[in-house]
């Protein structure tokens, strides 16, 4: 019997975002230009499809090949005359409306595989519409896809490394020992793993890596290295980057300034050749561009599924600026550099000088890529972030339907804190989110010595808090977080942010910003707190204990808080097992409001100057030992976390999935067009998504993955 961990349950929460209004108050220009950057990001995000696993893409086509032959609706007769129940079909169409929302057939939030729930799939396809016209190419791309559409090998549960799991950023014969050392090749020639994939063979017996390198030329140079041979290879994804760039140039016409017009330029070279550094010069124009009515980025930007931690999922987004929002967002800008202070750290290790970024709440028109975040705090890179700047964003509307609760579903709280969970869960998340993203991800300093030896801090005077003793380990030349913390950087790092908004939103001046006053205000500050250690308890459902691995950042990142926080003791935070209202195992979390100011606070304090510390100085060992001893799941001591896991996924409810709008050009002007919140109307959005080009870009998809094939191959088990 399958695991209903692996299924997409047929009630799953479907929203469609609203953009409408946004949208209308464009002008022309910015609707030209957002449909344009919108373009661009779609294309893009089907690089996702490549990413995530070697049948993702023939999944797609498959699907899309179906569903543009015959819409959901009249295919539903189809399924009928098939065999399929109405249960059936609709667990069909909840498939589909996965593929698509997770541009792959791995969660985007826990890279767990999801196989359809029901054994007629195959009968459905010869039955289908698009089998009867073209019955040899649908029954070819059935073959490539049939197996591991349904196949859960322990291997390929989830997404990893190695025997941990499968990842399509490298072939299936490289393991960790191999991530490791390409890293190595990749820092002596100053190259970046975030627009790369790596896949080893052997010739002679000697080993043979190549780095593939994305970009719309293609080229190939070759190194010895050690006892090793590197080609870099660009030209990964090359006709999907051609149709980033063809967009991103048509979008230029209409950039409202020179900073946008330098940094879609930059893009299109990045794109071009293949180039992280032209990137991050793209990245340093979008930096500059103040308060735009249109946001963007676009790129390979967050390294969350990539199990080596460095390599860059492609995401693309537009969204257009919520003024009345934006305001408070700015307002705590302005307060950062009197809150910074507060963080309980030394002054040596935070940054030399704040630089007030853009703040904004947006309402998306397009997220291209596996998932849509609440907040982002970009770009990604450490050089620029440190010195330069950054952006945070707020998603205001998806805010709006992501975490709306209704008490039935509402598990692991008592009674009595469910009435106030609904009702403050919205306002503490957004202090949460504006915290977390602006002093979270943009407070603290990363000791250097560039490649010229020369340091960003005094090696005479900088002592470590916790020792009282001179820091004694630094960043060096090439090395950046990502590259030296690897594989715990990302869930490190959203642990660091996370502390940092529980510190904080226990200041009233930060939760007055937000429009919260006098008893207002300790709820929104306690439904935080609570919301914070409910998370932890629900992160249980990503860990998986064969492999001893975490499969998302953020829900690790919340159990290790949850921990620290049931060793304070003092009873702050409470945890017991029991059995529920319908007989079958549950647990309860509970949270002493009295005791947050005082023992809560107080292990905040000290677990996050030590995160801080750590990553300021580069200290893996000390960091990695912290980390790692938090995150563990056993079944000793206090509470049997692996127990208790089995009642979290007993109870689980389903992430929920987002329809989005589609725009054309009609005559001169831009059409919005928009789909109900259902899996129906998630289906046609992508049916409609490509409306010139669709089989051309089928038939690439195709080819790249076939290219592909026989790396996945290599040593993988099947």
């Amino acid at each position: 019997m399958v695991d209903s961990q692996y299924y997409l349950p047929n009630d799953i929460g479907i929203s469609a975002l609203d953009c409408r209004e946004a949208c209308r108050l464009l002008s022309p220009k910015e609707q030209m230009y957002a449909h344009y950057l919108s373009r661009a990001s779609w294309y893009g995000g089907l690089i996702v499809l490549i990413q995530t696993s070697p049948e993702s893409a023939n999944i797609y086509v498959l699907l899309q090949k179906m569903f543009c032959a015959q819409a959901p609706q009249q295919l539903e007769a189809v399924a009928t005359a098939a065999g399929l129940s109405a249960e059936e079909y609709q667990a069909f169409l909840v498939y589909a409306a996965g593929l698509y929302a997770n541009m792959g057939n791995y969660k985007s939030f826990g890279d767990t595989k999801f196989i359809p729930n029901l054994p007629k799939f195959k009968a459905l396809v010869w039955e289908s519409l698009a089998f009867k016209q073209s019955p040899g190419d649908m029954e070819t791309l059935w073959g490539y896809c049939c197996e591991l559409l349904y196949s859960l090998e322990d291997k390929q549960k989830q997404l990893g490394l190695g025997e941990k799991g499968i990842s399509a950023y490298f072939s299936g014969n490289c393991c960790l020992e191999d991530a490791e050392f390409a890293q190595k090749f990749l820092d002596s020639k100053n190259l970046s793993a975030y627009n790369t994939r790596l896949f080893k063979t052997e010739i002679d017996g000697k080993r043979c890596y190549e780095v593939r390198l994305a970009s719309s030329e293609v080229c190939c140079g070759k190194y010895e290295f050690e006892d090793s041979v590197f080609s870099v290879k660009r030209g990964d994804y090359a006709f999907l980057m051609e149709k980033v760039c063809q967009n991103l140039e048509k979008a230029k016409d209409y950039a409202a300034n020179e900073n946008q017009k330098r940094m879609l330029e930059e893009y299109i070279r990045s794109f071009t050749c293949g180039s992280v550094e032209a990137h991050k010069e793209g990245s340093r124009y979008w930096i500059k561009d103040k308060g735009p009515i249109v946001e963007s980025y676009i790129g390979f930007i967050e390294s969350y599924r990539d199990p080596f931690g460095s390599r860059g999922e492609f995401e693309g987004f537009v969204a257009v600026v919520n003024k009345a929002m934006s305001a408070r967002f700015a307002q705590l800008v302005s307060s950062a550099e009197v809150l910074l202070p507060e963080l309980p750290w030394p002054l040596a290790f935070e940054k030399d000088r704040f630089l007030k970024p853009d703040f904004t709440s947006l309402d998306v028109l397009t997220f291209a890529g596996s998932g849509i975040p609440a907040g982002i705090n970009i770009p990604n890179y450490d050089d620029i972030r440190q010195t330069e700047g950054f952006k945070n964003v707020s998603l205001g509307n998806v805010l709006a339907v992501a975490y709306a609760t209704q008490k039935d579903k509402l598990t692991f709280l008592e009674e009595n804190d469910k009435d106030l969970y609904i009702k403050w869960k919205g306002p503490s998340f957004e202090v949460q989110v504006g915290l977390h993203e602006l002093l979270g991800h943009g407070s603290g300093k990363l000791f250097v010595q560039d490649d010229k030896g020369k340091y960003n801090f005094d090696q005479t005077a900088v002592r470590n808090p916790e020792t009282g003793e001179l820091i004694s380990s630094w960043y060096k030349g090439s090395e950046t977080w990502d590259s030296k913390f690897s594989t715990i950087a990302s869930s490190y790092e959203e642990c660091r942010a996370e502390c940092v908004g529980l510190y904080l939103c226990l200041n009233k001046q930060v939760l007055s910003i937000f429009g919260h006053e006098g008893e207002d205000a300790e709820e929104v500050v306690y439904v935080n707190w609570l919301n914070m250690v409910r998370a932890g308890l629900l992160g249980l459902e990503f860990y998986t204990p064969e492999s001893k691995s975490w499969r998302q950042a953020h829900m690790q990142a919340r159990f290790v808080i949850l921990r620290v926080l049931l060793e304070a003791g003092e009873g702050l935070v409470g945890l017991r097992e029991c059995t529920g209202a319908d007989g079958r195992p549950d647990a309860v979390i509970t949270l002493d409001r009295s005791k947050i100011y005082t023992v809560g606070k107080s292990a905040i304090q000290r677990f996050l100057c030590k995160l801080q510390v750590h990553k300021s100085t580069a200290d893996v060992e000390g960091g990695r030992a912290l980390y790692e001893g938090y995150s563990a799941v056993t079944a000793d001591g206090t509470h049997n976390f692996l127990h208790l896991r089995e009642t979290v996924l007993l109870r689980k409810e389903a992430r929920k999935m987002f329809v989005q709008a589609n725009t054309y050009i009609k005559g001169d002007a831009v059409e919005l067009v928009e789909y109900e919140g259902s899996a129906a109307g998630l289906i046609q959005s992508f049916v409609e998504r490509f409306p010139d080009d669709a089989e051309e870009v089928e038939a690439q998809l195709l080819q790249m993955t076939c290219m592909d094939s026989s790396c996945w191959c290599l040593e993988s088990g099947r």
